[in-house]
């Protein structure tokens, strides 16, 4: 009897990419796979964001697992607490749970290259160092919006009051009858002002550059009894999921081809804006000078009316310096304040960083990306074998529903680990040609995308200058993740199959 070897998996991260690749591996029939997450409980960026008014910015009926359809979500644009409680019902009801470590964190992660292995380090404390545990695969679940960006504002650090950023908010920090700066004006901001202006004694909001804001109603519930019918027909919930996928990919024409259909938004963006403030000075301090949907198109209902408020106040000069008990702008303006909130979003081209991931030859990930993120498809990197990201770089789309993706890039992955199982490759590594080829093909196709073209300066863009996003349609995407092509790919196979396999993290 031919002797199956049982590859020992480790996937880091429990977010959106986590949870689906722990799904499709059980799934697949693997046994020996272990998710290590960070936190003290799944669902990424939906658990380390808990700010007030944090809502989901795509409906709630595509922003869902596809293998796990939730008919009764409560409105059309659902809260963060919602989306959290989906992410853990998920990985209980699917019995993922069982294969996850929380309040587990990889310090580092290195590739031996004698033994054809990765050693996994957990970060330790001053009293004992980390935990190492052995793998033949790592998968980098580690998504996009993980690592706060914090602002170098002098004196940030001698402000007497509290600190907060959005993606580290305090559940026990007083905002009522306070005198709050906001900073940053992404969603996270535009969503913060919004939910703290009511009950705040003043909101100061300060912006480095205004954001064209679509105006919809993120507060309206789901059509009474949706829920109850969606339940009762699985294949009408089905049918709309797909639906949903499927008009997604008008918002991919939107943003990568200069149609009508891009006319259309951008002058509903400005119409938002012209119907909303009707304060001329008040209006050309809130209109961009760029493109609307040239960054990532914040979505809101409510910061408009907030924003005019008596108790609310724009500030567009740019900050000077924090002192103990304000902020001072580079008008000479001192803004008194007793909380100060950053919403200044992430370290978006991290991916797998801060850990320190050394491939073959000692190749560290700074090295391999000193010019900014690049990967094959999203998937693999060169000069590191038998490693894989999911939700890797170019993943963030804009257009493209990021379960889907990650769900495409599982079953991608699990082509090479099957070949593993069955004995037909050892060692698995992108080639450099390839994953040049692949990145000059996203360049040429980022050509003239709103993204390059529409003149602004996004999160999108890396240190190089670079838009990481993912530049194509859905059908590519899925065509260029259907099945491995061996050709682009350096694949070793073990003469000899060992019968016995330690299990992950058995030394």
């Amino acid at each position: 009897m031919e002797a199956v070897r049982e590859p020992r998996i480790i996937v880091i991260g429990a977010g959106v990419a986590g949870i689906t690749t722990a799904y499709v591996l059980q799934k697949a029939g693997f046994t020996d796979f272990t998710v290590l997450e960070k936190g003290s409980d799944v669902g990424g960026v939906w658990h380390w964001n808990h700010y007030p008014g944090l809502t989901c910015d795509v409906p709630s009926q595509i922003y869902q697992f596809g293998f796990a359809p939730k008919p009764d979500w409560s409105k059309i644009w659902s809260s963060g607490p919602e989306i959290q409680r989906y992410h853990r019902d998920v990985a209980e009801r699917f019995g993922l749970m069982d294969r996850i470590r929380l309040n587990t964190e990889v310090a580092g992660a290195v590739f031996d290259d004698a033994a054809g292995t990765w050693t996994v380090t957990l970060a330790g404390d001053d009293e004992r160092p980390g935990e190492e545990l052995t793998a033949d695969f790592v998968v980098c679940a580690t998504g996009v919006l993980q690592n706060p960006s914090i602002p170098d504002i002098p004196g940030l650090d001698t402000f007497a009051g509290p600190v907060v950023h959005t993606a580290r908010w305090d559940d026990d920090l007083a905002t009522d009858g306070k005198r709050i700066a906001v900073i940053g004006t992404g969603s996270t901001g535009v969503q913060v002002v919004s939910a703290l202006q009511p009950r705040a004694a003043t909101i100061t909001h300060f912006t480095r550059t205004p954001q064209w804001i679509l105006w919809a109603p993120m507060s309206l519930p789901q059509v009474p009894l949706a829920g109850t019918v969606l339940k009762a027909f699985p294949a009408a919930h089905d049918a709309l999921y797909r639906g949903l996928l499927w008009g997604s990919g008008i918002l991919a024409d939107i943003v990568r081809n200069d149609t009508w259909r891009r006319h259309a938004v951008q002058k509903y963006a400005r119409l938002s804006l012209r119907a909303q403030i009707s304060d001329d000075a008040l209006r050309e301090d809130l209109t961009p000078d760029y493109q609307p949907l040239c960054k990532r198109q914040v979505v809101s209902g409510t910061y408009y009316r907030a924003i005019r408020a008596d108790n609310a106040e724009l500030i567009t000069d740019a900050i000077v310096e924090v002192t103990p008990d304000g902020i001072v702008t580079a008008d000479g303006t001192r803004h008194d304040v007793d909380v100060i909130v950053l919403a200044t979003g992430f370290r978006a081209h991290d991916y797998m960083r801060p850990m320190t991931v050394v491939g073959r030859d000692g190749l560290t990930i700074d090295e391999a990306w000193a010019e900014g993120p690049r990967a094959y498809r999203m998937t693999a990197i060169p000069g590191f074998p038998n490693l894989f990201t999911v939700l890797g770089p170019n993943s963030p789309t804009g257009s493209i529903s990021l379960q889907h993706t990650a769900e495409k890039t599982a079953r991608y992955l699990v082509s090479w680990f099957d070949a593993f199982r069955r004995g037909d490759a050892d060692r698995i590594e992108v080639t450099e040609e390839a994953t040049a080829e692949f990145n000059a093909q996203v360049r040429e196709a980022l050509e003239p995308t709103i993204w390059n073209t529409g003149g602004c300066n996004s999160w999108y863009f890396t240190e190089s200058g670079v838009v990481d996003l993912w530049p194509f349609d859905r059908a590519t995407l899925d065509a260029m993740l259907a099945e491995p092509e061996p050709a682009h790919y350096r694949v070793t196979r073990t003469e000899q199959l060992r019968s016995v396999r330690p299990g992950v993290g058995a030394e």
